[in-house]
């Protein structure tokens, strides 16, 4: 069986163009004309997809061949394609960048690719621009320009006319700082901290252009067989942090822990909130050097922690996770605080990348796939349990085990392997 449904995967040819504010604004302005979209993002990322989600109304799925596999991202497409009457994907850096690139994610399904190009200052080299995206591989279909940042209507003008004549002209996003997607260190902030942020998507989709909300032809879609995951985890209950110093979550990781059998039992560290009871704990990456004085403070969450490792109940605890359970925590500005203690370690905060990529871990438990991506070092003499790969032969990052304690920098793609994800949560 197919499913057909008109398909735009968002690149640009480098990260900064303004992929996510541009794929906001299409999901938001197709939604407001009454359209059915779903959303998807290539490529490891928490924080576009939170963006991604408020304006599609929907949660926002991987798109990873590394991660994910082909198998998986066939079975999402086909699956929105039969409830929606647009499917758009936000491409990952630049269009051929990485391995897997955006673009051998749009070869492998045949979906057509927009691109955006920041086109601030330039002119007529914006059309040289697109056709070295069109021509650079035959095996993709750049069919349309999207032009953000653009200073007037003439200047509009002059991009669209250096187009080639086989390439659609999306329009123009015009250069206006109060509808810029606020940044920090590590990408977009998160959705729910900002507070106006709905209504900048809005103002967003509302500077669109009519020929930007063009459908491209439908693509088809086949249908995927997939065995259900097996239930390892029936009647354990796991806890999971979940707040804005630990909320790098894959929707995918907690649909496969339910789909096992846990029973999700989510608190929030900064709110004060005790660790509920559970078999087993997941603590995500996310923010917590923006939260010193609140983790630090949260002593009797500290003296749970401690009792529940005592007990050999299993804690996989990734980048953000791991800071947290170290012995102190210091921020960019030299700031330190104590920690949980759990990890003979003290973790530090850098201003500039120190780790980055596609990471494949070969533990006991069986081979799981993830990524990579914080500013942070950790100063241990711990010895690490075994070091992660990088497909594409950079850096792998050390993991280390106390106990039933597992803890990276590594965020974990949990389908990638459910066997292996349960017996880590597993006594």
């Amino acid at each position: 069986m197919t499913h057909r449904c008109p398909a735009l995967l968002v690149s640009a040819p480098a990260s900064g163009q303004g992929k996510t504010s541009i794929t906001a604004a299409l999901a938001r302005k197709h939604r407001d004309l009454g359209r059915r979209v779903r959303v998807f993002k290539t490529g490891p990322d928490f924080l576009d997809p939170m963006i991604l989600a408020q304006a599609s109304g929907h949660p926002v799925y991987q798109l990873d061949l590394f991660m994910a596999g082909e198998a998986e991202c066939r079975q999402r497409l086909y699956a929105a394609a039969g409830e929606a009457d647009l499917i758009l994907i936000e491409g990952v850096m630049g269009l051929f960048d990485g391995a897997p690139s955006s673009a051998d994610l749009a070869a492998l399904f045949d979906i057509p690719v927009l691109a955006v190009i920041d086109a601030g200052a330039m002119a007529q080299t914006f059309g040289a621009l697109a056709h070295g995206l069109a021509s650079y591989r035959d095996d993709i279909r750049v069919t349309g320009m999207l032009a953000n940042r653009v200073g007037s209507a003439r200047h509009a003008e002059m991009l669209r006319d250096s187009l080639p004549a086989t390439m659609d002209w999306y329009g123009h996003l015009p250069r206006t700082a109060a509808q810029a997607l606020p940044e920090r260190h590590l990408g977009l902030v998160q959705a729910d901290e900002v507070m106006d942020l709905d209504a900048r998507i809005q103002a967003l989709a509302d500077a669109l252009p009519p020929e930007a909300c063009r459908l491209p032809a439908p693509v088809a879609f086949a249908e995927v067989t997939t065995e259900a995951p097996p239930t390892l985890l029936q009647g354990r209950r796991m806890a999971i942090a979940r707040d804005a110093a630990f909320s790098f979550v894959y929707p995918a990781n907690l649909d496969l822990l339910a789909a096992m059998g846990a029973e999700l039992a989510f608190f929030s560290p900064l709110a004060g909130d005790a660790l509920p009871a559970c078999d087993a704990l997941w603590l995500p990456g996310g923010y917590p050097e923006l939260h010193l004085a609140a983790l630090s403070g949260n002593t009797a969450l500290r003296q749970a922690l401690h009792e529940h490792t005592a007990a050999a109940k299993p804690i996989v605890a990734e980048c953000g996770g791991m800071l947290y359970l170290a012995e102190s925590l210091t921020d960019a500005a030299g700031t330190r605080a104590s920690m949980v203690g759990l990890l003979p370690a003290h973790a530090v905060m850098q201003t500039r990348f120190a780790g980055l990529g596609l990471q494949g871990i070969d533990l006991p438990e069986g081979y799981l796939r993830g990524h990579t991506f914080h500013h942070a070092r950790l100063e241990t003499a711990l010895v690490p349990l075994t070091h992660a790969s990088n497909p594409n032969g950079g850096a792998g990052e050390a993991v280390y085990r106390l106990d039933r304690l597992t803890a990276s920098f590594v965020h974990l793609y949990f389908p990638s392997n459910p066997e292996a994800t349960a017996r880590l949560f597993l006594s």
